[in-house]
């Protein structure tokens, strides 16, 4: 049964800057937002978020990059708990419409589970982000 239980893990959203490390929070220009995405994925080696905000983590250029966006399970950053299995980043971005999927070690491409919000481009089928 406690195999069974995982940790609540909330769709993207906006936070408040008191949240954002320092390191981040000087990345803001104008009307941006603080978005903090998050992913449960305790066997993960490393996780990336990829969308249409970072050409898809490079791939729209050519190759996918594990460096871009790449998310942090190690209590810095945004991260709450080291080692808990809860990969995490903090983008800031303009008030707008996103596409995106989490890439766990570089191979699974995978849709947002804690995201209903989904919509077809083409042959793949991505999750959505509204930041307003």
């Amino acid at each position: 049964l406690w195999n069974s239980i995982r940790p609540r893990v909330l769709p993207p959203r906006i936070i408040d800057e008191k949240f954002v490390p320092e390191e981040i929070r000087i990345l803001k220009m104008g009307n941006q937002k603080f978005v903090i995405f998050e992913i449960y994925a305790p066997s993960a080696r490393y996780v990336t978020l990829a969308g249409d905000f970072n050409a898809w983590g490079g791939t729209a250029n050519g190759v996918y990059n594990p460096n871009i966006d790449r998310m942090n399970d190690d209590g810095e950053k945004g991260d709450r708990v080291k080692g808990d299995g809860i990969w995490t980043i903090i983008k800031v971005l303009f008030p707008g419409v996103y596409q995106y999927k989490y890439v766990i070690d570089g191979v699974n491409w995978i849709l947002d589970p804690s995201n209903p919000e989904r919509i077809q481009n083409g042959p793949y089928v991505n999750s959505i982000l509204r930041v307003k």
